[in-house]
């Protein structure tokens, strides 16, 4: 059986990233490594085995096209409501709460936030299959 093990983005600028996913998240730097002309710095937390994966490719100045392929990662959190007076109160300009019904019954409450290179993250309140 296959395990998801990470998903790779790339981003522009290395400490703005890892600011904003330790600060957003909690997620701190696993590993880093350092090739030539590239570096990947693996974020995670103690909740999950599954990483965020930066690639700073070395002299970069151009903010990559996100194209119409991506979608988003999704995080799961005990209390959607907290977390995003948290996101608001540190600066990380959260869009609003909202709620998602399927076939007239509650399927999911998120909120999207934006990182600093435009990927789209959701924030879900843990409940049903979001656990």
């Amino acid at each position: 059986m296959a395990k998801a093990i990470h998903m790779m983005i790339r981003v522009l600028d290395e400490a703005r990233s890892v600011d904003f996913y330790r600060r957003a998240f909690g997620l701190e730097i696993a590993d880093r490594l350092e090739f030539d002309g590239f570096t990947l710095v693996y974020l995670r937390n103690s909740d999950a085995d599954f990483e965020v994966e930066l690639t700073i490719n070395h002299g970069r100045v151009e903010p990559y096209a996100l194209g119409d392929g991506y979608g988003h990662l999704a995080v799961a959190v005990d209390d959607l409501t907290a977390e995003h007076a948290r996101f608001a109160s540190a600066g990380l300009n959260p869009n609003p709460v909202r709620d998602m019904s399927y076939k007239g019954q509650p399927l999911a409450r998120f909120f999207f936030v934006t990182d600093p290179d435009g990927y789209k993250i959701e924030v879900l309140q843990k409940q049903g299959r979001y656990v």
